[in-house]
This record gives structure tokens, C-alpha cells and sequence, in this order.
């Protein structure tokens, strides 16, 4: 039997992956520190928790339209307005089962046979997988550490040819923490315009920023910039509710019909109960975010410090998202025990067998110099979880 080659095609996520082993290790009663988590730590606000409830026993447990609720399509209609500046009407939001969905929904709506898509280099896992999932084609930008790893026009041209049809952007990054400033975001709104892309803007993290930087929504820039922007949104990161699933997208009209019929005949309405929540999430009281992203400062403070007092280890200081891209470019070639870490993934595996740390290989971004730590997690398994990485890389 032939099953289907494209399916074949698409690897599995490393992050996925590791974090289940990590879990696996602990269920047998190993002691493991976990790095790779990409959603907080903390509760979902116990005011979502209860307007879930309350759902519940009001009955509002059935289908809903497949494009979401019309509670929560305002709720981010205002949302979008207040904190974006950005001007939607319902029938340009579709609310999905997380914001991969939305992004599945989106490549799956624009994309046709070879189109290309501009992806910058580290990257988010699922990116290219999606492309390719929609039949599109991922082409990979180099980007460089001492220039916070951005895509520059540079970079954008040597990539661009007769088949490029989008960019995607993602600010704050997963997984280098990169924010894009106005001016930055000003020439890659020119960039499309001039070459008639569509941007791709995930702004998942836009509230975890901890620098000098303010979030700025691509897609607020100019009325051009508007027109040909999809922004991909969710309350899993911001809100801890990375199990509720619920993520949603704003774009053209066009678009986000031909994204909703997509998700009519998959899967359907997201989660009912998650709905009614996520609209408290959106219109209630917001000071649970503010503690949370206190905290994940501090930890971010604490994780830069401890690995640039490493020696061979070093990263840069990330302004948001709750990840660090540690460079482990001076170990690489180096043995442990008789065990070369010819790579990032050698270096994940060695030290998890030998430290009990789990930690997501650069490849699996790529870039294979490279290891992403999550801070979202408490400072006492980032402290220990530091001083067991700090005598692995001692002994190397």
C-alpha cells in the first residue's frame, strides 16, 4: 500500500518530542529539568477558570458557528482596536483551534502548487511543515546572532524570486526573542508591497516583552500594509491557556472566508466552553498578565547572567517570548567520555543522559549551533537546571 508521500515529507517536532521524553523520564521517578516547554507555568487566570464554568452550566456546550462565537469576534475586534490600532469587521476574524491552526488555515487559503513562502532562519518548527502541508515551497533566510538574528532587506532580496508569494514574520520571535522596532518593520512592510507578498504576522507573544521595545503590529503601519497582512493571534501564551486552544486570525475579507471554509470541512468550530472563557480573557481584568511577565523577566534576567558565565557557552538578551538561543558553537567537535557533540543534537541527548536536563536542539530551528532553553518555567528548576548545564560543559 502507498500511503501519501507528502505526509512522508513531514518531520516530526523535536519539541515535541524531547519534552515527551523529558515527561517520560519523570513519570519513572527521574530527575529531570525540563527547558522545553513553550507555554507558561502558571495557572489560567481563575476569572477565565470561572467563566468557563459558568459556560458550562449555562449549556453553551454545543456547536458554534465554525468561524467562532460573535462574542469573541468583538472581543477581539476591540481587543485589535485598543492595543493595535487595527480596524476589523467580524467577518475578517476567524477564531480556530490554536493559532497553528490558524496558520494551517492561511498557507492552505493563499498557497498553490511551488509558491514560495520567505522564512527567516532560526525558526519556528512548524513553519516550513505547514508550507509544505499546503503545498507550498519553505525558503530559508540565514539571519545572524550579532545582529539579533533579523531579517534584513538584504537577506530578503537574495531570497525573493518569480514564485515568492509571502513572508512570515514573527514578533516577538520563537525561538531567539527578537522584537522588531517600527523602523525595521516600516522596510519589510516596504519590501512586500514593492514585491507583492502577503505577510504572514504571528504576534503570539506580543505581550511578553520585557526591553525597550513596544509591540507594533505590522499590519498598523500603512493601509497597504493592512490590506495584504493575515495576523495571527492567540490567547495560549499571554493568557497560560495553552490547553484551551484557542488562537484566531484577522485579514481581508477573502481570506478569511476561504480560511473559514477550510475549517469547516476539518475541524470545525474550536471548543465551545474555551470560547465563552476566552472572551473574559480578552475583556476582563488583565493584572495576572503583568505578574506573569514579572516573573518570567526575572527568570530571563537570571538565565542570560548564568549563561554568559559559562565558559564556551553565550547568548544574547532576548526582549520577549520566554526563550534563550544559547550558542554552543565552541563545544561542537569536543567529546565527553569517549562521546563526540558533533552537533545539537548529540550535545540534547548527551546531556540528558548524563545531567538529566532536557533541552531543544538548534536543528530543529535551523540551525544546528544552537540550543533553545525555555524560561517558562520555576527559577529553581532554571537554577539547578543552569549548574547541571554549567558542569556538563565542563566536562566536555
Amino acid at each position: 500500500m502507498v500511503l501519501s508521500k507528502k505526509a512522508k515529507q513531514i518531520t516530526t517536532s523535536l519539541t515535541l518530542d524531547i519534552t515527551a521524553k523529558a515527561k517520560k523520564m519523570k513519570a519513572e521517578g527521574i530527575d529531570v529539568i525540563g527547558f522545553g516547554a513553550g507555554e507558561p507555568d502558571f495557572d489560567t487566570p481563575k476569572n477565565i477558570q470561572e467563566a468557563a464554568i459558568k459556560a458550562i452550566k449555562e449549556g453553551r456546550t454545543r456547536y458554534t458557528a465554525a468561524s467562532g462565537i460573535i462574542e469573541l469576534k468583538q472581543a477581539i475586534i476591540g481587543k485589535l482596536k485598543r492595543e493595535n490600532n487595527l480596524t476589523y469587521t467580524p467577518a475578517q476574524i476567524i477564531v480556530s483551534a490554536g493559532a497553528k491552526q490558524c496558520l494551517a488555515n492561511v498557507f492552505q487559503a493563499i498557497l498553490n502548487p511551488g509558491d514560495e513562502v520567505l522564512i527567516g532562519v532560526p525558526y519556528w518548527v512548524s513553519y516550513p511543515e505547514l508550507v509544505k502541508l499546503a503545498d507550498g515551497e519553505p525558503i530559508y533566510i540565514e539571519t545572524e546572532e550579532i545582529n539579533e538574528f533579523k531579517l534584513t532587506i538584504a537577506s530578503l532580496n537574495r531570497a525573493l524570486t518569480s514564485k515568492s508569494k509571502a513572508i512570515i514574520l514573527n514578533s516577538p520571535n520563537n525561538p531567539t526573542g527578537t522584537v522588531y522596532s517600527k523602523d525595521e518593520l516600516m522596510e519589510i512592510a516596504d519590501f512586500a508591497k514593492i514585491n507583492n507578498l502577503i505577510i504572514i504576522s504571528d504576534e503570539i507573544y506580543e505581550k511578553l516583552l520585557y526591553g525597550s521595545n513596544d509591540h507594533i503590529s505590522i499590519a498598523s503601519l500603512s493601509e497597504d500594509a493592512y490590506r495584504r497582512t493575515i495576523v495571527i493571534n492567540g490567547l495560549s501564551k499571554a493568557y497560560a491557556m495553552t490547553g484551551w486552544r484557542i488562537g484566531y486570525a484577522a485579514g481581508s475579507t477573502e481570506t478569511v472566508s476561504l480560511m473559514s471554509n477550510i475549517q469547516s470541512h476539518t475541524t470545525s468550530n474550536p471548543n465551545s466552553i474555551a470560547q465563552y472563557a476566552s472572551v473574559e480573557a480578552l475583556n476582563g481584568n488583565q493584572d495576572d498578565i503583568g505578574k506573569m511577565i514579572g516573573q518570567f523577566k526575572l527568570r530571563r534576567d537570571y538565565m542570560v547572567e548564568k549563561i554568559n558565565s559559562i565558559n564556551n557557552l553565550s547568548c544574547i538578551k532576548p526582549e520577549g517570548a520566554f526563550y534563550v538561543m544559547v550558542n554552543i558553537g565552541d563545544v561542537l567537535n569536543k567529546s565527553i567520555d569517549g562521546k563526540v557533540i558533533k552537533d545539537s543534537i548529540a550535545f540534547s541527548d548527551v546531556l540528558l543522559e548524563k545531567e538529566k536536563v532536557a533541552v531543544i536542539p538548534g536543528i530543529a530551528f535551523g540551525v544546528d549551533n544552537f540550543i533553545r532553553l525555555s524560561y517558562a518555567t520555576s527559577m529553581e528548576n532554571i537554577k539547578i537546571g543552569l549548574d547541571r548545564i554549567a558542569r556538563f560543559v565542563e566536562n566536555i
